[in-house]
């Protein structure tokens, strides 16, 4: 979902419970509560320009994600939000061998150093410009990969090509989900659901309640930070 305008950055300020005003580049995990303190959204929000956001969330969560936001839009047209879902292929490059793999196929430098974790960057990849998000679902190194949609057989070509000395397989949701639940990665709808504060779900690292932007569910987060939550 792209979020876009002079209002982008109050309207995610509101609407998410971590800080997401920061440095262009800078990968956000969030929530979006409910006025209970409830997690009614769990994703990333990455800052693409000065007033612009990519939002990434779960592939059977996008149309709820994408209703509460459009829910919560100011009416002065000041902030627009688009679902670029079927605009972009994404792949997930993700085990210890990743960066091996795709050092070789880039000019750009894609060492820690250079492309920390939960940062976005602009490379090209083979013959294929993309943006590349240094995050994981899988508690392993990786990249998510998005490329316009038209390049996506060229890259998974040059991506399976370049990963099969490495030992690179083709996994699908089964994997991941293996693989989350092992790292201990939340997923909404069924460890999270808008009955649970982000600190009943051992998340309070991604709430901000000192930042200036005023979010949903903050009160109620006080509240309940105070009173200590129940363990789950």
């Amino acid at each position: 979902l792209e979020v876009s305008g002079p209002g982008a950055v109050a309207f995610l300020g509101r609407m998410c419970a971590n800080e997401v005003d920061r440095a262009i580049g800078t990968i956000t995990y969030t929530q979006l509560l409910n006025t209970r303190g409830g997690i009614e959204a769990d994703l990333t929000v990455t800052r693409t320009g000065e007033a612009s956001f990519l939002i990434v969330t779960g592939t059977a969560v996008g149309n709820h994600d994408a209703a509460w936001l459009r829910k919560h839009l100011p009416d002065d047209g000041s902030v627009a939000l688009r679902d670029v879902t079927a605009a972009r292929v994404c792949f997930g490059l993700w085990g210890p061998r990743a960066r091996d793999i795709l050092q070789p196929l880039t000019r750009d430098d894609v060492s820690d150093a250079a492309f920390p974790f939960l940062t976005a960057r602009e490379i090209t990849v083979g013959s294929v410009p993309l943006l590349a998000l240094r995050v994981t679902y899988v508690g392993e190194l990786g990249w998510e990969l998005y490329a316009p949609t038209e390049y996506g057989r060229a890259l998974w070509t040059t991506l399976w090509r370049a990963g099969r000395p490495h030992g690179l397989v083709a996994a699908g949701y089964r994997a991941i989900e293996a693989l989350r639940i092992e790292k201990g990665y939340r997923v909404w709808s069924s460890d999270i659901t808008p009955d649970e504060t982000p600190y009943e779900a051992g998340l309070g690292f991604a709430v901000a309640l000192d930042k200036e932007t005023e979010f949903i569910g903050r009160d109620a987060l006080v509240a309940a930070k105070a009173a200590g939550p129940r363990k789950r």
